[in-house]
C-alpha cells in the first residue's frame, strides 16, 4: 500500500466566510461543491496546485488553546502573500522572517482559527 497524496479538509461553522476568504487571501477557485438546499455542506477549493476542502461543521468548536495541525503553504512571495492575507481578514501571527534553513517563513490565521505557515523555498545554490 501507498499514499499518493494528501488532501487537508478545514472543518468550519462558517462555511462561505472561510471560502471567501481563501479566493480573496490565496486567490483559491471552487473546483467543486455540495450541499443540501441553498447551503453548501462541502467546497473543494483549487489553489494553484493543491487542494482544499472546507466542510460545515456547526458544531466545530473554535480554536484556542494548543494547536493539533497547522497547514504549510509555499508560495512564490512570503511578503505578498502575507500582506493579502491580512488584508483579506487573517491574523497575524508571526512576520516574514528568514530562518536559519534557508527558508523564509510567516505565520498567520486564517478566520476559523486554523495556524497556517507561509514559506518560500529557499533557492538552489550552484556549486563553486
Amino acid at each position: 500500500m501507498a499514499v499518493r497524496s494528501l488532501f487537508p479538509i478545514l472543518l468550519a461553522r462558517d462555511l462561505p466566510r472561510l471560502v471567501r476568504f481563501y479566493e480573496s487571501a490565496l486567490g483559491a477557485t471552487v473546483a467543486y461543491r455540495f450541499g443540501s438546499g441553498d447551503e453548501d455542506d462541502y467546497v473543494s477549493l483549487q489553489i494553484g496546485e493543491v487542494a482544499l476542502g472546507i466542510g460545515r461543521d456547526p458544531d466545530a468548536l473554535p480554536l484556542s488553546v494548543g494547536d493539533r495541525a497547522a497547514l504549510w503553504f509555499y508560495v512564490d512571495d512570503v511578503d505578498a502573500t502575507y500582506a493579502s492575507w491580512l488584508d483579506a481578514g487573517g491574523r497575524a501571527e508571526q512576520p516574514p522572517a528568514d530562518m536559519p534553513w534557508g527558508e523564509r517563513v510567516a505565520q498567520v490565521r486564517d478566520p476559523g482559527g486554523t495556524l497556517v505557515n507561509l514559506g518560500a523555498e529557499a533557492p538552489a545554490v550552484e556549486p563553486a
